[in-house]
């Protein structure tokens, strides 16, 4: 550790030491991480990422923490936080003769994204407005919402892969499916996005993402410390329905509650197996109640 230390001092990269990692992740949950790396373009995060390997210390990139939940221990090795890497780059608009592009650093966040498209009059982000999360990792995990995914408008994205190469991907070669993508198997580390979008009517857009963000409100816990959806849309069914028929609309573990069907909220301190636990009996009743409903007996259908 010391070593790596020194090599982010001498190259001018900031960091913290022993820094709480609950007050960087939106479930509120986490003990320290021993280092907390805060690189401000692509090449300081290309070298914190070097840096690590050298050294081999186990790393983690941390971009808006809207979909992680850290440990009560902490993180033995270094997070880096790649949202302070997006506060140097910008974010740019290009032209050739099959349309218009935006590119953007991974570190963004989304709903940042959707408001430069906005403010330009570009349409095909409205889904995304509210997304709580960065653009690397909407991009990671495919993510998306009310009709729309972000593979439905990605162009190509940068990376580093896992030996340290930079690369330039279209997004057709990155296996894009449903909450998934080549870089949950890779190990690569996202650098940025284009966007390939069209030119709309910016009141139309507007009034879009307006009613879209409202939706949100009206539907979710959104002020609660939670990570949003819990669980993935199982194929040919909806979350939502089946943890409504299975009664656990506000079922409660200790503090922890199941609110808005699909959201996990905290009204106080939450601890992390406290919170995993939650999950896998709240998954494990619904597909107890599944598998009786097939005629198959599932022992792990209670509660416990």
């Amino acid at each position: 550790m010391e070593q790596l230390k020194q090599q982010l001092q001498a190259a001018g990269i900031l960091y913290k030491e022993n820094e709480p990692l609950s007050a960087h992740c939106t479930f509120r949950i986490g003990g320290p991480a021993d280092l907390f790396v805060m690189p401000r373009d692509e090449d300081q995060l290309c070298q914190t990422v070097q840096f690590c390997k050298q050294a081999e210390i186990r790393y983690y990139l941390l971009g808006n923490g809207s979909n992680i939940l850290f440990a009560d221990e902490g993180f033995r090795g270094a997070v880096i936080d790649v949202s302070a890497e997006a506060a140097g780059m910008g974010l740019s608009i290009y032209q050739n003769a099959d349309g218009d592009y935006i590119s953007a650093p991974a570190g963004l966040k989304l709903s940042e994204l959707c408001k430069f498209a906005l403010q330009h009059g570009y349409t095909g982000l409205e889904f995304a407005y509210g997304i709580p999360g960065t653009v690397g990792g909407a991009v990671y995990m495919n993510a998306g919402a009310y009709g729309g995914e972000m593979k439905d408008v990605l162009e190509a994205v940068s990376y580093l892969t896992a030996d340290g190469r930079w690369v330039d991907s279209e997004a057709s070669e990155l296996d894009f499916s449903y909450r998934h993508s080549a870089f949950e198997e890779n190990d690569a580390c996202i650098l940025g996005a284009v966007f390939h979008l069209e030119k709309g009517d910016p009141d139309a857009i507007k009034a879009r993402m307006n009613e879209l963000m409202q939706k949100r409100i009206d539907k979710q816990p959104l002020d609660k410390p939670s990570a949003g959806s819990t669980f993935k849309r199982p194929a040919g069914a909806f979350a939502a329905a089946l943890i409504d028929q299975c009664g656990l609309r506000g079922y409660r573990h200790g503090r922890r509650k199941r609110q808005a069907l699909r959201f996990c909220g905290e009204p106080g301190r939450c601890h992390l197996c406290r919170c995993a636990g939650f999950v896998r009996r709240s998954a494990r009743h619904c597909k107890g109640k599944n598998r009786l409903r097939s005629g198959k007996r599932d022992p792990g259908r209670e509660i416990r």
